[in-house]
This record gives structure tokens, sequence and C-alpha cells, in this order.
């Protein structure tokens, strides 16, 4: 996005432009000609891109997205608003009265700190990104200043908290080594070393998380959406997984964990339990184990079974209707006596492409099944199962 064409998109004129824009009616050349008879081509572009932006930002960050601007980049980058207001929320807890956030993007997660009463700072190394953040805390009537500034020359001291969300892209695409991140996994360790917060990809081995930090995965609404690394006195134990769903926030840690010697390996029973991915990431499937009374059905599978029947915000629960055959010619047979017609296939650990493997099972009939595909104790197993 030109910056020029932000800026005047801010302006009295440009703000009528842009409600033109979210206002008119019809297919989108016919919207962009009519608003070429009174306005630049590059404005009408900036205003355009901001109606499709905020409409796909919906998903993201709710009713403010109507009030907010972006830019492509920054909103992939964005922190999912529940994510961020369950963040600002433990910054809160830990009285954080001054924040800086070293990277802001166009500062989803300063909107949410600033709405604690903190007072916040933002920078960016990119000069747009800085005026779209500096728009938004104004477009939402929250207080905090914004600026364009390299994190790893900046003194945080100042601040109760610095946060980081390194970006993990290069000119070649996503990347997965975190040296190169931006700011790099070395400007991380260091931030770490004081009262901070780092988000970052929700795959980050454990091994690689230093010594005292806390490593919380997050998921919203089933999706795992990060991971984010606590440390000093913001952090409160070594893993955690977090929950956000519609009923609200449960977190689990490994002091909630007994360990796998503790539940061990059993046949499935009457009920099959999927770990949420957060669960997952952060290693805490035994401890859901645990709490459903059950165990897993096998060493390296991150699902675990029970002849109980509990509803968890940290797993989806199954009845075991019957186990079928795990070959496919004979499972195919199988779902065609039962009159199968649409199937849900669930799998872990085994080498199979759901969407590859529906269209060969051949599905004819009325009926609607799920059928679990995974390993008991080390054999290939297929269970037909019955969410509840």
């Amino acid at each position: 996005m030109d910056l020029d064409a932000f800026r005047w998109l801010l302006t009295d004129e440009g703000q009528a432009l842009l409600e033109r824009a979210t206002t008119l009616e019809g297919d989108p050349l016919q919207v962009q000609s009519r608003l070429r008879r009174d306005a630049a081509p590059e404005h009408v572009a900036a205003a355009l891109t901001q109606v499709e932006l905020r409409r796909r930002a919906e998903a993201k960050l709710g009713d403010d997205a109507a009030r907010m601007y972006f830019t492509p980049d920054g909103l992939e980058q964005a922190t999912r608003a529940p994510v961020a207001a369950h963040r600002a929320g433990r910054l809160a807890a830990f009285g954080t009265r001054t924040f800086v956030d070293l990277g802001c993007g166009i500062g989803g997660d300063l909107v949410a700190v600033a709405r604690t009463g903190a007072t916040c700072v933002g920078i960016d190394l990119d000069p747009v990104r800085v005026a779209v953040a500096a728009a938004n805390l104004s477009a939402l009537a929250l207080g905090g200043a914004v600026d364009v500034a390299d994190a790893t020359t900046l003194d945080t001291s100042p601040f109760d908290v610095a946060y980081a969300d390194p970006a993990r892209r290069t000119g070649s695409g996503r990347t997965w080594r975190a040296e190169d991140w931006t700011p790099p996994w070395s400007f991380v360790e260091r931030l770490l070393a004081r009262d901070a917060c780092v988000k970052v990809a929700p795959g980050i081995p454990h091994d690689l998380v230093p010594d005292g930090v806390e490593a919380e995965w997050v998921s919203d609404r089933g999706e795992v959406k990060e991971a984010a690394l606590w440390s000093g006195r913001l952090a409160t134990t070594a893993r955690r997984a977090t929950v956000i769903g519609d009923g609200g926030l449960a977190t689990l840690t490994d002091e909630d964990d007994p360990g796998a010697a503790a539940v061990g390996v059993r046949d499935v029973g009457a009920y099959l339990y999927e770990p949420d991915g957060a669960v997952v990431r952060a290693g805490l499937v035994t401890a859901v184990a645990a709490g459903v009374d059950g165990g897993l059905v096998d060493e390296h599978i991150a699902y675990v079974t029970s002849d109980a029947s509990y509803r968890s915000p940290f797993a989806r629960g199954y009845r075991v209707v019957e186990e079928l055959p795990y070959r496919e010619k004979p499972l195919r047979a199988a779902l065609r006596e039962r009159g199968v017609g649409r199937l849900t296939i669930k799998k872990r650990g085994v080498d199979v492409v759901p969407e590859q493997l529906r269209p060969r099972l051949a599905l004819q009939g009325d009926a609607e099944a799920t059928i679990v595909l995974t390993r008991v104790d080390g054999r290939g197993t297929c269970l037909l199962v019955e969410p509840f």
C-alpha cells in the first residue's frame, strides 16, 4: 500500500470516499468505475483495498474490523481478537502498566492491551504499518504512541513488559528456522531474559524454549493459532495449553500431567477422546487422559480412551460404536452394508489421506458416519464412532 494514498484516506475527503466504497452496490468493476468519476485511481484503489480487507478481517477481529485499517500482510500476521484479549488479560493480571510492542504491525495486540488501561507504545520498521497502527488506535478511541524504529536497538527497560511477534517470512517464503526470523532468535533469547512475551509459531520445538520460560499453546475454537513464550515474573509453569471456545477459556498445565507411566496404554474402551491441538502441541495428552479417567490407545498417538463419558474443554469425545476392518476393501464393504453415504474420516499416526481415501470407498446410502483411523498399541485400527 502506498503511504501517501493511505494518509489521504484518513482525510475528510478520503473518509467520504471510503464510506461510498463501502456502501455502493454492484460488481467490483462497476463500483470502481463509479468511484473513479470523482477520485484519483490511486485513491480509489486504496479505498477499495480497505473495503476488501475489512471484510476479510471480520473472522479475525469481529466488530472492530469495520472501523480498522489493514495491509494484506499485516492482516495475515495479526493476532485473532480472542487470543489477543487473552494475552492482554494475562498482562493485566500481572499489573502491567507500560507495554512496548516490538514490531506492532497493524496494531492488533496494541489495541487489546490498550483496552486494559496500560500505556502502550508500538514500533515497526515499516512506515505504512506504523501509520495503519496509529490510525487503528485513533479509530477505536484508544491511547498509545506508534513510531518507526528498529526493535533490536531499542532500550526496553523503561517498560514493564516487552512484546514481540517476529516475522517468519523471508524473500523466499515462510521459514521454520528461528534464526531467519525478523528479529532473529538471538534477539528473542535476549528479550526473554526480562519480563517479556514473544509470539512464535505453534510448531516451535520444546527444546528451543529457554529454561525458566513458559511456553503456552493457544487454540481458538479448535484451531491452534500460536504459541507464546512468557518470561521473568510472567512465567508461572513450563508448558500450558489454553483453549478458547464458545463456553469461555480453559487452561491446562504440566502441573496437571501425571505422565505417561501413570496413565499407561490400554484397550479401547467405550469412549474415545481427541485432545485439542493446543494440548497435543503442549505435550499434555496424558493430562487429558488423567482427566477422563482413561489411558492412551498407543504410546505414540494423541488419542485417549476411557470407559467413562466426560465433557472436557480439552478434548472432543466420541462413543465407540464398533471396530471396522482397517484394510480398504473390507472397509468399503462394511460401510456399504451400513448404508453410509456421508463419511467423516479422522486419523492420527497412520499413512492415510482422507481426501484420497473417501472417493475410493465409493460410498452409497443415506446414513452419515464418522470413522477414526489410527494405531491401537501399534496395530492399524478403524473405529466407527459417534460424536457427543
